[in-house]
């Protein structure tokens, strides 16, 4: 029960997965949140260390799932110090006339209202427990600086995102509550697949991108969140190092 606990969404695979089995390593005890059990169950049996990890379905675009989510973590374990707001969602790039509003509102649902509710919830549980405060770390993207072709909808979320982060780290001063984002470049997961295939850049051409281990984020996280809370890092940027990003596009 010594133990610090920390929730990560989107916890059953990729960067979700990578950064809550580094917390586990680190001694944390872990839940690891999604809309699917059997890849939680596989990622809570692949955990190594003294922490432990739990598996919790949720889906983070749902209410009354989320405040259910953090009431069983405020029953089971007393507290949460740590929310990793992970759970997000792309979409095929196209451009904006072309997008669909049923499409436009998935985006904003999962990766913007979705980390509302769960900022929230973790939010509330921050504030009211003994003793007080924890930190959140929002999944934002470098898209919210220099954006891909045809990504309106992903794109406009992470601007939100860092809005949103922005906002808790201001809020969260008088409860002792830090909010930070990490902002993460072609981290080698299924979702970056395409990467390494080619992807539309700028000039309209199509070009293979390199990609990093996606453990360099898992490191990154847990060092964002062993902080002490009278410190916080408010932007990390973690990219592979010879990624288009930084120059002309």
């Amino acid at each position: 029960m010594n133990a610090k606990v920390a929730v990560i969404t989107g916890g059953g695979s990729g960067i979700g997965k990578a950064a809550g089995l580094a917390l586990v390593a680190e001694g944390w005890t872990t839940v690891f949140c999604g809309r699917r059990r059997d890849r939680l169950e596989e990622a809570v049996s692949d955990a190594q260390g003294p922490g432990r990890a739990v598996a919790i379905a949720c889906d983070v675009t749902d209410e009354a799932q989320v405040d259910d989510l953090f009431g069983q973590v405020e029953r089971d374990f007393g507290r949460v110090d740590l929310l990793f707001n992970n759970a997000g969602m792309g979409a095929r790039g196209v451009t904006i006339d072309e997008m669909s509003v049923a499409l436009w509102r998935q985006v904003v649902d999962v990766n913007l209202t979705g980390s509302f509710l769960c900022a929230r919830a973790a939010f509330a549980l921050m504030r009211r427990q003994s003793p007080q405060g924890g930190r959140i770390i929002n999944n934002g993207s470098i898209s919210a600086y220099a954006p891909r072709p045809g990504s309106a909808a992903y794109t406009a979320t992470k601007h939100a995102i860092t809005g949103l982060t922005k906002t808790l780290a201001l809020d969260g001063r008088p409860f002792d509550i830090a909010c930070g984002q990490i902002d993460i470049g072609n981290a080698a997961t299924e979702l970056a697949s395409a990467m390494s295939d080619g992807v539309p850049q700028a000039n309209g051409t199509i070009m293979a991108e390199p990609v990093m281990d996606v453990q360099r984020v898992a490191d990154a996280v847990t060092y964002m969140a062993g902080l002490p809370l009278d410190a916080n890092v408010l932007f990390l940027t973690v990219m592979a190092t010879k990624m288009p990003f930084v120059g002309r596009g």
